[in-house]
């Protein structure tokens, strides 16, 4: 039996321009029971913390289980672990639970006055500006002993801005997000970035240039790599995709289990990493939901497919250990396999050498639209800041160039990777009901073999 407390609470505040739009808070708090019975799982939640609620939900977890235990050809058993047992927090220097509302206004407001009246050619027609501070409490205790609390807070700030010059127009979302305390902010400099940032889309917009016609060599920024992995390595490496568990979900996997330690996916370069433990992640944890202690997992190494996520539940099935990917949104949520912090390894160039020697070609720093199949094999990627790059230069920017290439096409041609190995924040969705977490995903810039490029009409 597994019983798990959850108190998640905080406020959202968004600011239009520099008008106040809204000032949300938020409570989600309860347990979340989960029983074993007869090969069957069952799962019930109460947001009641009286002793008699408690032992109804035991009672309808119970219930469910038993209900479904016939039913199922096979019984559900748990990889054999050691449990943790443990305390821990992140620490915060300046903590969000006194981070105040007035705070959060103000520090939007310095975001709006840092970018107004920075655009001179286009129209800035709005900047919607979010805040977000997210406190998270665990106690999780289960009956083979395992006991873990935690306290995780998590700040978010999103900065969307719609640019507008005669009939072209364009949308940007910069994001940040992090755990730890109000400190965060400082580190950011999130008005400095956005201000930064929007001069650059100006200038695409404004003076972009179609894409080239022919195939050339490209460079794909740390913000797309990070897309990709997530989407391309991650998913994919999900083991109850691999079992098609997800698949009238949240989609399915290319990734079959007899490929595990077998196919070849891409070339040397191509390692990526799944890893809850590094401090200060949006998706920091140190032990996951079934109280299995985490630690980094090689998706793909040099190539190979090596390690799938897991639960208890699929790391028997495939005859290992949990890794430790068990994760759940709210006390509601029963635990599901889930990504964290998921990246590309770095390289050793600097960004000026992945470019020196392309005489003619492309560098995609950010995105604004993408897709991948169901299988995560066939994904399209549409730049948002771009440009030519000219006798190993940057030079004119470029306006909606489309990237289409396969995952295996993506990870056998790596070229090189710079050391700047930078994370995006997301919230990734999955499960039925739905479940949001936070992640985050990166990697370095990339240099990749040549493509030809088309264009968003």
């Amino acid at each position: 039996m597994e019983a798990r407390f959850q108190d998640d609470y905080g406020y959202e505040v968004v600011l239009r321009n520099n008008k106040l739009t809204s000032i949300d808070t938020f409570r989600r708090r309860g347990v979340g029971i989960r029983v074993l019975v007869d090969g069957s799982l069952g799962f019930a939640a109460t947001n009641s913390l009286s002793i008699e609620d408690l032992y109804k939900a035991l009672e309808s977890a119970y219930t469910r289980a038993k209900a479904t235990s016939r039913l199922r050809k096979s019984p559900i058993e748990f990889s054999e672990e050691r449990p943790g047992r443990v305390k821990y927090r992140v620490a915060e220097k300046r903590p969000l639970q006194d981070f105040k509302v007035e705070d959060a206004v103000n520090t939007l407001s310095e975001i709006y006055r840092a970018v107004e009246g920075e655009i001179r050619e286009a129209r800035l027609v709005s900047v919607v500006k979010t805040l977000t501070l997210h406190m998270q409490e665990k106690l999780i205790v289960t009956s083979d002993g395992g006991y873990v609390e935690s306290y995780t807070p998590r700040l978010f700030i999103g900065v969307n801005s719609t640019l507008l010059y005669q009939d072209r127009s364009l949308q940007r979302s910069i994001e940040f997000g992090a755990s730890g305390g109000a400190e965060l902010i400082d580190e950011w400099s999130p008005g400095v970035k956005a201000r930064e940032e929007l001069r650059n889309l100006e200038r695409v917009l404004v003076k972009g240039v179609a894409p080239p016609s022919e195939k050339v060599d490209f460079v794909l920024g740390s913000e797309v790599v990070g897309l990709v992995v997530h989407e391309s390595s991650g998913h994919p490496m999900e083991a109850d995709r691999i079992l098609g568990r997800e698949a009238a979900q949240a989609g399915e996997s290319y990734v079959k289990p007899d490929m595990i330690g077998r196919f070849r996916v891409g070339n040397e370069h191509a390692t990526v990493v799944e890893d809850p433990t590094i401090p200060g992640s949006y998706g920091f944890y140190l032990y996951d939901d079934e109280c299995v202690r985490a630690r980094p997992r090689y998706l793909y190494r040099e190539g190979l497919l090596y390690e799938p996520l897991h639960n208890r539940h699929t790391a028997r099935l495939f005859g290992v250990s949990s890794n430790g990917a068990a994760r759940t949104m709210n006390y509601a949520s029963e635990p599901i396999i889930r990504m964290s912090n998921t990246y590309l390894t770095p390289g050793d160039y600097e960004f000026e050498e992945l470019i020196e020697d392309i005489d003619f070609g492309l560098f995609v720093k950010s995105y604004m639209e993408w897709n991948i199949d169901d299988a995560r094999w066939n994904q399209r990627y549409v730049g948002l800041e771009s440009y030519i790059i000219r006798k190993g230069e940057l030079a004119e920017p470029v306006l909606n160039p489309a990237l289409e290439f396969t995952t295996s096409w993506f990870y056998s041609n790596i070229v090189a990777k710079d050391r700047n190995l930078e994370f995006y924040p997301g919230t990734c969705g999955k499960g039925e009901p739905s479940q949001g977490v936070p992640v985050w995903f990166g990697g370095p810039n990339v240099r990749l073999g040549k493509l030809r490029v088309g264009v968003l009409r």
